[in-house]
């Protein structure tokens, strides 16, 4: 333990006393008191100790404190949205599970309103596939329009109703950077890949608007579930400029209680929002606020594996046709290039979806020529990054880009089987090279990518990380066990390390003097239990900025 004698305070507000405070700043580590002051950190142990008298104490009561946790990657408007105006699906269900809640959505939904939600499990896309699967869902919508995402959020499945608000019909093209899949005949299933969902969430979006005021409240609503699982500070991995006006509601109106960093939308294939690339840019300096930074773009250079949409350098598996490809990026190399070069003139980091070891390779080598051009410090991420080339896991740290990895992809599950299923030579199984990227010295951080996964809840992933095992048992089996990574390097993946990834290390990732007072009180200390034990603990109490946000009942 070490004390902060040379940072003390003539006061404090609050003084937190008799626990286990792991502090993870540098020359503290844990200490058993903190103080704060206007919601910021003033003092450890002894120092904080003197405060006591004249403040608020918290008797902790031997409970282990940690800073707030840290999401890299979200979608927490989504989530939000979905709890809010949507309904629910658990990816494992099957077909007919998913029909059954169709069906009681429809009975107790207002008239003429469309039936929107998911998720449907990437494994079910062959079964989806045809007229007659269209048919039942017809039925069990009794007709209305209804639009479900898969667990990837990349595909739609669409109801025969919402195909013609959409104006999808056997003579409608595939858009630029999706599918329409058809039945023998040309008609469409219903099953949409990629951008060809866009078609259906403009027609929801017309007969059915979110408003600026329904997307704050959907943000507002995803951070207090956020709050419920130890949560501090994330990165939306895809806004719009409407989120961004959202969020500087919020914080207007002292509602925003995390440190949000934004990426702004360059390209979009699944989420069908404008604009884009230089139309959001363009708000950003009038959404920026205190807890609101929109300082990266989010740039979808590929699809996902299942769909066969992820850009590889080696085939997949033929298809139900017999054809075989590598899937393609989303754009040229120039046009990747052109993007990181522009933005990176003026001080706009990244974060840039691949899931094919191509794509990855692209931005590498993207990276490399901005590093050239002289932009040493601007801020890149691989978000997702499941399958890496070999001879590129060194170059992540040589050119300072960052992994940002998420958690239904390195442990077995709904989505690993699916790559599995369309990936040759047992590729599906060599998926997140994390032990590799972090012995090559690469900086590797964690996002939930919720409500892709299920939850955003983070211990799960830490047990993830560490075993390669399934924290819920529902699917037996080891991914890859040989890039587990140890406790201490999978927590920092989900504080300091995210902190400093996502340009917010001035502000938290740790409880050291100066910085915002966000943490969370845990239902123990995931140092002292058996590893098979930490997918259960959970946030007894998250603070930000000083104040508590969230107490379990």
């Amino acid at each position: 333990m070490s004390d902060s004698r040379s940072a003390t305070s003539s006061s404090a507000d609050v003084v937190l006393l008799g626990g286990v405070i792991d502090t993870l700043a540098d020359g503290i580590g844990r200490t058993d008191a903190l103080a704060l002051r206007d919601g910021r950190v003033v003092a450890h142990g002894a120092a904080a100790r003197a405060l006591a008298d004249g403040a608020d104490t918290v008797d902790l009561r031997g409970a282990y404190v940690m800073p707030g946790l840290i999401d890299a990657h979200n979608h927490h408007w989504l989530a939000g949205q979905t709890e809010l105006y949507e309904f629910e699906i658990p990816p494992t269900a099957p077909l007919d599970e998913v029909l059954e809640a169709v069906s009681t959505r429809a009975a107790s939904a207002a008239p003429g309103a469309w039936l929107v939600g998911g998720s449907w499990g990437s494994g079910l896309l062959g079964e989806l596939d045809s007229a007659a699967t269209l048919a039942r869902l017809d039925a069990a919508a009794g007709g209305r329009a209804v639009m479900l995402r898969d667990d990837t959020k990349h595909n739609r499945w669409a109801s025969p109703a919402a195909l013609r608000a959409a104006g999808i019909d056997s003579a409608t093209a595939d858009p630029a950077g999706g599918e329409i899949r058809r039945a023998l005949d040309g008609t469409p299933t219903g099953v949409l890949i990629e951008a060809a969902g866009t078609l259906v969430e403009h027609a929801l979006a017309a007969a059915q608007p979110i408003t600026d005021k329904m997307l704050a409240a959907a943000s507002r609503r995803g951070i207090e579930i956020l709050h419920t699982y130890g949560v501090t500070a994330f990165q939306d991995a895809a806004a719009s400029a409407a989120l961004l006006r959202g969020l500087k509601s919020l914080d207007d109106r002292g509602e925003l209680a995390a440190w949000v960093v934004t990426s702004m939308l360059a390209n979009d294939f699944i989420f069908g929002v404008s604009p884009l690339g230089e139309g959001i840019i363009s708000e950003r300096a009038a959404a920026a606020s205190q807890h609101h930074r929109p300082t990266f773009i989010k740039i979808f250079l590929d699809g996902v594996p299942p769909s066969r949409t992820a850009a590889f350098t080696q085939p997949y598996l033929p298809d139900p046709h017999g054809c075989t490809h590598c899937g393609e990026p989303t754009m040229s190399q120039d046009e990747l290039d052109g993007w990181l070069l522009s933005t990176a003139k003026r001080g706009i980091g990244a974060k840039i979806h691949c899931t094919g070891d191509a794509s990855v390779h692209m931005v590498l080598d993207a990276v490399g020529r901005v590093r050239a051009a002289g932009f040493t410090d601007v801020l890149y991420h691989v978000a997702h990054g499941q399958f890496v080339l070999p001879e590129d896991i060194p170059r992540f740290r040589e050119l300072g880009v960052v992994a940002e990895i998420s958690p239904a992809l390195w442990f077995p599950g709904v989505i690993a089987a699916a790559n599995e299923s369309v990936l040759p030579d047992g590729r599906g199984e060599r998926m997140q090279p994390n032990r590799a990227l972090l012995d090559a010295g690469a900086t590797v951080i964690g996002g939930s990518d919720w409500p892709v996964a299920v939850s955003p809840d983070i211990w799960g992933a830490i047990y993830g990380l560490v075993t390669r095992r399934d924290p819920t048992g529902e699917f037996p089996g080891e991914l890859w066990a040989e890039q587990a990574i140890t406790l201490d390097e999978a927590i920092r993946a989900y504080t300091v390390d995210s902190a400093r990834a996502l340009g917010i290390d001035d502000v938290t990732g740790s409880l050291a003097v100066g910085k915002s007072a966000d943490f969370v009180v845990l239902s123990a200390d995931p140092h002292a239990v058996d590893i098979e034990q930490v997918p259960q603990i959970h946030a007894r109490q998250t603070w930000f900025a000083g104040e508590p946000v969230f107490t379990a009942p």
